[in-house]
């Protein structure tokens, strides 16, 4: 069964770092296209990123410059950085196996001093 689990959401005060974790049970992310979202409440799931098989990133104009996708293969997990947080960047954060469509159950992250 096709599994992915996010963690490392929270509270971080404006201009902290994040990192997010998304873990894959099921499959190995390294064979599919693996993608980050948010949703920030109210409004409709922004995608972020994308990280190919092949290791090519791909970031939305928005996403771009602010945030970073990895993968750590022995881990079987997608990571997503963001450093200088913002106020706008409260929101559940979403990962994806694109190839399944199969999505975790997301993590909050809060910005507040």
């Amino acid at each position: 069964q096709v599994r992915l689990e996010e963690s490392g959401g929270g509270s971080v005060q404006p201009g902290g770092s994040l990192r997010l974790s998304c873990v894959g049970s099921g499959f190995s992310v390294s064979d599919q296209i693996m993608t980050w979202h948010r949703q920030a409440p109210d409004e409709a799931r922004e995608w972020l990123a994308t990280f190919a098989p092949g290791g090519a990133t791909f970031y939305s104009d928005s996403a771009k410059g602010r945030f970073t996708v990895s993968r750590d293969d022995h881990k079987n997990t997608l990571f997503l950085q963001r450093d200088s947080l913002k106020p706008e960047d409260p929101a559940v954060y979403y990962c994806e196996n694109f190839d399944s469509a199969t999505w975790g159950q997301g993590t909050w992250v809060t910005v507040s001093s």
